[in-house]
């Protein structure tokens, strides 16, 4: 590697087999997996020190920017590039790995250590500079970077931090707003903008709070201001008509607080009234449990089903109640130096008071002004349509608006929160008028104004019927606290205003976020000359930077010409994981009235556009499901999404140099969506040259969670392939498989090294396993393959091509050789006693599960791969034997659970899995005494399948201490088992089992057994 400034030119060789000699680049040779795992984490640990993109606007699925900049700089430097330079233009300036095991150290011990752990600021507040930037660009001019479907921005954002020429893209105009706001607006505006956001926001918030005032009525107490009301939707029980307030419980905080219900009887008119409690036990029971309603009069109490719910919020009888108020309290908690009071605010609870009802006045004023704001355009009265998350006809999705009566867009909010949220809009309006009038306004006042549209989505998102109460944090969780809209029982309403509680908080946190973009964009953000813009490069001055921001499908960029762009660096859509447009509605609808003012060629569809979305939408293709033979709606969304990203791809190549590169970076733990992904890519003529994954998803702590959850996103590397010639050789699978699994058990090492385990280690494993594929690709059979005898259930069926094809070759079939060979390395690995005996299939596959997914609930589709690569029949020996099917997951059972089923085998049986279950359920149920004797009296206690079959369980299967208190069953029995088994070990087999490293990781030592 050479030092310096000037361009250092990479080795000239051939990128694979399918593609031709080019310059390699650095990202082809190498990446700091483990240091830039650990700051894309690091970036995202802390919910209070996010980047300023994620507090600007909702937007699902985004990159890390370190990560994000990372791929763009590693895609574009020659591959001898000096390593050193590039991890300090990243901001990586220290050894991130080091620090966090420090901390990690300290969690374990209870020892505090002097100082910061971290010898640097986050490296996304990095600007690299104007000499780093010059090294990077190689004096060449700037690179030129297209990301066609940008979304949140993060890659964009990091290009032009980087000095490039991007181009970003997006088919939502939601998303094509956050880039112009993202991205945009800061470089190019600089200083001046957050002047002129600022005074247009207080003449905002001036205007609407005046006219809200009333409707909010203030604190009784002085000092007190109510910031939120907590109301429990509501029905009429249909045994005794008494109104039931909704909610699974009544809790406000973790320390005790709560509610307490008096149902009463006044004149007739049979209704709950609230007061507050100190503990738990006083607390009222929930009225609702598993979606069934409990009526809460003493003398009914009867249940009625989720259907008699249903129906009455469909036909418009279901009501709300307010159960809670919350506020403020400002207290004098001293004096400052000078003598001056010292304040400090304080949250607190009541219950609601006559005062608090203002329903009358709220109704009276929508019916005088409800007919204006409509001819106005005001109020979104667009229909919710039916889709995969809002309600269609395959009953396919999650939460359905729909089924709840929420038919149009502003039914998604209470009566008092769309008041609020219409008025913010006329006034809105009435600025655009005074800045000009619509297609007047001068381009500083409507980036301004954008993110004022932007702060009234913030205040929907968290002022909606499905922002709910948190109690474990004493905050609103918001809209989208999940990618779905989930029906909530209850919910918060938030005050539009908290006078004498500072600055409106979302202008403040919208401006807050804006001034910190245009501080990364290089903007001196105290400058008052308006007139200067100081450039990307923060030492010097510069040319204003060169960023288009276009709204389209990624499949058709006409006003890019053919063979111009450096690098494509994208992050695309993962299949069915989000469903992007459906979700956006919820914004459009209302940004159409605000930010469509200023971009209506952006905002002038009824809705976004969810046919030409690329997304695996099973609502897109609802009629498939009642035709025989088209494989159902599931695959041919599936389909659909593979053809579309291929398209996307195909035009990525087209405007590539020759020598041109993409990078994809992709997070998805069902392989089905890795699949379709990768055969977009082969199909669009790109070979994969490289692959790393890097974790990029924040853990929440060191406790084994619910569920598994990837947290790896993978670097695919791609160039556009030279075409086979007509009379080359047929490539067999059956000569390829070998080398695919060769590849895997090289990378697979140096993966766990770099910190990589569990699911993400299979999924890393994907990337290598695809480049093999996609540099012999196309390739056949040259054996017929059989057909693979389905699982029972929908939801366990494999992507699989409508005819069965025997000599076809796809992804998956790669997929499935790397899952083969990371199996047997990390059986391996895991059992590391002489290897005299072998796991049953039935144990094995028990023992990889737990291994990867760390989880007794996972995907069952991936669990029916791992019965395949293991070679154990799913059906017959694992479901209702180990297992249950739930929904789209299987959820593992432990002792317990098995022996409640019946599902116990014979201690002697073939299934070792049997035998460790049988002696849990004894060491938990009895002593461990009994458990000693069991496992003599079947002599199992020298037989070296039974030590390996120990041995490995007890190394996969989670200690208590990893696991919290009000954990789900599933996970608490299975720490039971490892409890009971290690206290096994630890009597009998201590001398032939050494201690398992889980319980070595967390310093466990279970007490001393008893003999029996």
């Amino acid at each position: 590697m050479t030092e310096g400034d000037g361009r250092t030119e990479g080795a000239v060789v051939s990128v694979g087999a399918g593609a031709p000699a080019r310059t390699r680049r650095l990202i082809e040779e190498w990446m700091p997996i483990a240091a830039l795992s650990e700051e894309s984490v690091r970036e995202r640990r802390s919910m209070t020190a996010l980047p300023p993109t994620y507090y600007l606007h909702v937007w699902w699925a985004r990159r890390p920017l370190v990560a994000s900049r990372a791929a763009v700089l590693a895609s574009l430097l020659p591959d001898s590039a000096d390593r050193k330079k590039f991890m300090h233009v990243l901001g990586i300036h220290g050894d991130p790995v080091a620090s966090r095991a420090r901390i990690e150290d300290a969690k374990r011990t209870g020892v505090r250590f002097e100082g910061q752990a971290y010898s640097y600021p986050r490296a996304f507040s990095y600007a690299p500079t104007s000499t780093e930037l010059r090294w990077f660009q190689q004096d060449k001019g700037p690179f030129v970077v297209l990301d066609s479907t940008a979304g949140g921005g993060s890659i964009p954002h990091e290009a032009l931090r980087l000095g490039c020429r991007v181009t970003a893209n997006d088919l939502n105009p939601v998303a094509w707003l956050v880039l112009k706001t993202t991205v945009e607006f800061p470089a190019r505006f600089g200083a001046v903008l957050v002047r002129r956001y600022h005074e247009l926001a207080e003449s905002f918030v001036a205007r609407r709070d005046e006219r809200l005032a009333s409707f909010f009525p203030p604190e009784r107490e002085e000092n007190r201001v109510a910031t939120n009301w907590l109301w429990a939707r509501t029905v009429t029980c249909p045994y005794c008509g008494g109104l039931v307030p909704l909610s699974p419980n009544w809790k406000l905080n973790n320390k005790g607080l709560g509610v307490r219900m008096e149902p009463r009887l006044d004149d007739g008119d049979r209704r709950c009234t609230f007061e507050l409690v100190e503990t738990t036990t006083e607390q009222s029971a929930g009225t609702v449990k598993k979606g069934d309603a409990i009526c809460p009069f003493p003398d009914c109490g009867r249940v009625f089903e989720n259907t008699e719910i249903q129906a009455q919020a469909q036909s418009g009888k279901m009501g709300e109640q307010l159960y809670a108020v919350v506020y403020a309290e400002r207290q004098v908690v001293g004096q400052t130096k000078s003598g001056k009071p010292k304040h400090k605010k304080t949250r607190g609870y009541r219950a609601p008071g006559t005062d608090d009802d203002v329903a009358d006045a709220v109704n009276t004023f929508l019916a005088e002004k409800m007919p204006e704001w409509e001819a106005r355009g005001i109020v979104p009265t667009e229909p919710i349509p039916e889709g995969h998350k809002t309600g269609d006809d395959t009953g396919e999705g999650t939460d359905k608006p729909l089924k709840a009566g929420m038919r149009l867009w502003r039914d998604m909010f209470s009566r008092r929160q769309l008041l609020g949220h219409c008025i913010s809009v006329e006034v809105y309006h009435e600025m655009i008028e005074e800045c000009g009038g619509v297609g007047s306004v001068n381009e500083l006042d409507a980036a301004a104004l954008s993110y004022i549209a932007l702060t009234l989505d913030k205040m929907l998102n968290y002022n909606s019927r499905l922002s709910v109460w948190m109690p474990t944090r004493e905050v609103v969780a918001n809209t989208f606290n999940r990618h779905d809209f989930a029906f909530c029982w209850s919910h918060a309403e938030m005050s539009p205003t908290i006078t004498g509680l500072d600055y409106d908080w979302a202008i403040k946190q919208t401006g807050k976020a804006m001034k910190a973009l245009v501080q990364l964009a290089g903007h001196d953000v105290d400058k008052d000359d308006a007139a200067t813009l100081t450039g990307l490069f923060p030492d010097e001055p510069s040319d204003p930077p060169s960023i288009t921001i276009t709204r389209g499908s990624g499949d058709d960029l006409p006003f890019i010409e053919d063979g111009t762009v450096d690098a494509v660096v994208l992050d695309p859509p993962y299949e069915a994981n989000v469903m992007y447009a459906e979700l956006s509605d919820f914004f459009y609808v209302w940004l159409k009235r605000t930010a469509g003012l200023l971009f209506p060629e952006e905002f002038a569809d009824l809705l976004t556009d969810k046919d030409r979305e690329a997304v695996a939408n099973p609502a897109k293709f609802k009629d498939f499901s009642k035709v025989r033979g088209s494989g159902g709606a599931k695959k041919r969304a599936v389909r659909d999404y593979q053809e579309r990203m291929q398209a996307i791809f195909a035009e990525a190549k087209r405007v590539l140099k020759p020598c041109g590169i993409m990078t994809v970076m992709f997070t998805h733990k069902a392989s089905g969506a890795w699949d379709a992904l990768a055969k977009g890519l082969v199909e669009a003529g790109f070979v994969i040259t490289a692959s790393w994954p890097i974790q990029t998803e924040a853990e929440g702590s060191l406790h084994i969670k619910e569920k598994n959850a990837a947290k790896s996103t993978i670097f695919l590397v791609c160039r556009p392939r030279d075409n086979k010639s007509e009379d080359a050789d047929t490539t067999y699978w059956e000569e390829v498989e070998p080398k695919v699994k060769d590849v895997v058990l090289k990378r697979v090492v140096e993966f766990q090294e770099a910190g990589i385990g569990g699911v993400d280690l299979y999924l890393s494993c994907f990337g290598p396993a695809l480049q093999v594929f996609s540099e012999h690709w196309p390739m056949i059979r040259g054996r017929a393959a059989q057909k693979p005898l389905p699982a029972k259930g929908a939801q366990l069926k494999l992507l699989e091509d409508e005819e069965f094809d025997p000599y076809a070759v796809r992804p998956e079939d790669a997929l499935m050789a790397a899952r083969a060979a990371v199996k047997e390395w990390r059986l391996a690995q895991i059992a590391t006693l002489q290897r005299k005996a072998h796991l049953d299939p039935v144990t094995e596959w028990f023992v990889l599960a737990w291994d990867a997914f760390k989880s007794p609930r996972f995907r069952a589709d991936e669990a029916l791969k791992l019965a395949r690569v293991v070679g154990v029949n799913f059906d017959e020996k694992l479901r209702g034997r180990i297992l249950e099917v739930k929904g789209d997951d299987v959820i593992l059972w432990d002792s317990a659970m098995r022996s409640k089923k019946g599902s116990l085998g014979a201690v002697a049986s073939n299934v070792m899995l049997d035998a460790l279950h049988h002696a849990a359920r004894a060491g938990r149920e009895k002593n461990t005494g009994v458990a000693k004797e069991l496992i003599e009296r079947a002599e199992l206690e020298r037989d070296s399948a039974w030590l390996l079959a120990l041995q490995a369980v007890l190394e996969v299967l989670p200690t208590p201490r990893m696991v919290s208190s009000n954990a789900p069953a599933p996970l608490a029995g299975a720490a039971a088992d490892a409890d009971a088994l290690e206290k096994l070990r630890k009597l009998v087999f201590s001398k032939d089992i050494p201690k398992p490293k889980p319980w070595v990781l967390f310093d466990i030592d279970p007490e001393e057994p008893e003999d029996g």
